[in-house]
């Protein structure tokens, strides 16, 4: 039986994106290719950390919660091929599946949304990542082969975390040349201020609001932050 390291499965609701708001199982599996300097689950990327579990435990525990809506997120779910089976047995049992991934990953996977997140070069992270990591965090998400094969191939949201306090025209400028080159439709793209406090999010998506209207991106809040504060299973 496939089996994953997992970091945390919880029910909550689903903070961010189209369908912030609804009701969720999350399965955050543990494991990631990227270092991005303001991460909020190192302990399912920087130190990946949890037991490693069959994929028929797994779907268990999602049962026992009795929520039609799956996230399976991390860390990075598509560096594994565990995760496909995973979510062909969600599949079997009738789940509203959604997949949070940075885009740096192609696989075929069944799923409802493809929820993307392409890292800007505000997530490059200094040498205290350790020898190496910042060159190739660089080169993996400056790669957008993985990324323009899956808005081509599933129903999909771009989700870029911003800061507005610092150099937006630059932020603004790498967001508008990778959904150029990937082809993807701006009403598809969300802005997300970056923060781990509500106080800090309200005022940076304040900030944020004539970008949405200039460009025709959406803004999307961080609801899991606002209601809970920046914890663990919410």
């Amino acid at each position: 039986m496939p089996t994953l390291r997992i970091a945390e499965i919880f029910t909550s609701i689903q903070g961010e994106g189209i369908w912030a708001g609804t009701p969720s199982t999350f399965i955050r599996v543990s494991g990631c290719n990227l270092r991005c300097i303001w991460c909020d689950t190192p302990y399912a990327s920087w130190a990946p950390e949890g037991p490693v579990i069959e994929v028929g435990q797994i779907v268990d525990v999602v049962a026992k919660a009795r929520v039609n809506h799956v996230v399976i997120t991390g860390g990075e779910p598509m560096l594994f091929d565990a995760v496909a089976d995973l979510a062909r047995e969600l599949r079997v049992d009738g789940y509203t599946i959604t997949i949070e991934t940075a885009g740096t990953v192609h696989r075929m996977v069944e799923c409802d949304l493809m929820s993307i997140s392409p890292k800007l070069s505000n997530s490059t992270p200094g040498e205290s990542a350790g020898a190496g990591w910042p060159e190739r965090h660089e080169k993996t998400r400056g790669d957008l082969e993985p990324l323009k094969r899956l808005i081509a191939e599933y129903a999909y949201q771009l989700k870029f975390v911003v800061n507005p306090e610092a150099d937006l025209r630059g932020q603004l400028e790498e967001i508008e040349s990778v959904v150029a080159e990937a082809k993807a439709e701006p009403g598809k793209v969300l802005l997300m201020a970056e923060g781990t406090d509500s106080e800090t999010l309200h005022r940076r998506e304040r900030m944020l609001v004539e970008t949405c209207i200039e460009r025709g991106y959406r803004l999307t809040p961080r609801l899991h932050v606002d209601l809970f504060g920046n914890t663990r299973g919410t």
